[in-house]
């Protein structure tokens, strides 16, 4: 009997498997990003959350001028208010009027020459008595209050040139919220733990790590709706924004109020109210109630007689009333009509997003939910340099401030497709969104720059392994 053992089999050799991956790439964009960026972002957000008590800031500061201490009774004419309100203010043009509802005063706004910016003074009526209540500057009927809040989200009080804040802040925030999104599902797999921090990991890097990613991953619908709708009337990606409608058609359509006057005919005869008589915007008003226009409306004051009354419900809230008519006073007729219902569908998500952006379209609950936005994201932008300096090396002789960097070449580890797809993409994006394109070359260059240096000076030292319980 043999005792010879049977030739062992030899197994094919298996192929080697491709490790490529854009995890790296993604680890080191989301980390310089929210490196630089975040600083921009922490102000956005806090600003924008004191944005959203603007509406209570109002009526706690300008309650004299916004409110009515008493409904009784019915409301004067609006020519009685009108005329009330240019004896209390005998400069300037009129140009816009704001009907009081309930126990909010009636708006009248003056243009005058000495004022810029979009400024006026409004002067502000109680509809029951025609008492004058109080005057204002005001932009866009935003109390003064409300216009310095406003400025200082958008541009911290800078003018054109703190605009590029925002926009760079608005141009980034959806790449950092969706970058460590993927980061956190590459690591955690799972919905139930991605949604969850990790209580019982012990304090460091992991707990916080934890507390960062899902408090983000919360956020992250949110964040999204804020960058795109922040974007939509930002200076640069809201200008391409804006050609990309006028090139769909999905602009909101312009009223229309030419009228031909008869011969004789003016919409003046008042040296008081310069430029119109008062005792026709009742019958404007009138003619715009039985046209279906309910709510809070905007009269614009026709610019000669060849021009109708402009009336727009002035209603954010949902569901949101923004029908228009143009009106003939002299003949009480509809010139001209916009149902919001019938404008195109980008132009009417546009309108309801900067609502909703601004806090108006579902009232309190908006206000509330903004806050808690501006609060999640001032929380995770802590936490993420609160990683940093939990991550820095501090063995004797490599004691460093903050932790160091992923390590460079991350590209390199990226597959050819994603390469193939990823560059054009990039370059259309940052043709879209400048303020992303423009930092991204930035932050490459110097990122280029900083290797290029290192490399002659010495060898790059590797990545220190993380810290304990990471």
């Amino acid at each position: 009997m043999s005792t010879v053992a049977p030739p062992t089999a030899v197994r094919p050799a298996q192929k080697p498997r491709d490790t490529r991956t854009f995890g790296p790439l993604l680890l080191r964009l989301h980390f310089y990003a929210g490196i630089f960026v975040a600083p921009f972002l922490f102000v956005a957000a806090l600003t924008g959350l004191a944005y959203t008590l603007t509406p209570q800031i109002d009526q706690i500061v300008y309650a004299d001028e916004l409110t009515v201490a008493s409904t009784d009774g019915t409301p004067r004419p609006l020519a009685e208010q009108i005329t009330a309100a240019r004896t209390a203010h005998p400069d300037g043009e009129i140009a816009t009027i704001r009907p009081g509802e309930g126990d909010a005063t009636t708006q009248v706004d003056f243009n005058v020459p000495s004022l810029e910016n979009d400024r006026q003074h409004t002067v502000y009526v109680d509809p029951y008595t025609a008492e004058v209540k109080g005057q204002l500057t005001t932009w866009f009927s935003y109390t003064p209050v409300k216009t310095w809040f406003d400025d200082f989200h958008r541009n911290l009080q800078l003018g054109d040139l703190g605009r590029h804040y925002s926009e760079f802040a608005a141009s980034w925030l959806a790449i950092i919220a969706l970058g460590g999104l993927a980061l956190w599902w590459r690591r955690q797999r799972t919905a139930r733990k991605m949604l969850t921090p990790e209580l019982s990991a012990r304090k460091g890097v992991r707990r916080t790590r934890s507390f960062h990613a899902a408090t983000g991953v919360w956020l992250t619908v949110g964040l999204l709706f804020l960058a795109a709708t922040g974007l939509t009337w930002s200076r640069y990606a809201g200008e391409n924004f804006g050609a990309a409608l006028d090139a769909l058609n999905s602009r909101t359509p312009t009223l229309s109020t030419g009228v031909t006057a008869p011969a004789g005919a003016h919409h003046g005869g008042s040296a008081s109210t310069a430029g119109f008589d008062p005792a026709t915007v009742d019958s404007v008003v009138a003619v715009a109630r039985d046209n279906g226009l309910d709510g809070p409306l905007e009269l614009t004051v026709p610019a000669d007689a060849t021009t109708a009354w402009s009336v727009a419900q002035n209603d954010d809230t949902f569901p949101v009333r923004k029908d228009k008519l143009a009106v003939d006073a002299t003949s009480r007729t509809v010139v001209d009509r916009i149902d919001f219902a019938d404008i195109p569908l980008l132009a009417k998500l546009t309108s309801l997003g900067v609502s909703a952006h601004m806090g108006n379209l579902f009232g309190l609950a908006n206000q509330i939910l903004l806050a808690l936005l501006a609060i999640g994201l001032l929380c995770v932008i802590v936490w993420g340099y609160r990683m940093w300096w939990q991550r820095r090396p501090t063995r004797a002789g490599r004691r460093a401030v903050v932790g160091a960097p992923p390590a460079r070449g991350s590209w390199l580890r990226m597959p050819t497709w994603g390469i193939v797809v990823g560059v054009p993409v990039v370059f259309g994006l940052a043709w879209v969104v400048p303020m992303f394109g423009i930092p991204l070359a930035g932050f490459l260059l110097i990122d280029i720059l900083v290797g290029a240096y290192r490399g002659r000076r010495r060898p790059e030292i590797p990545v220190s392994p993380a810290p304990a319980g990471s």
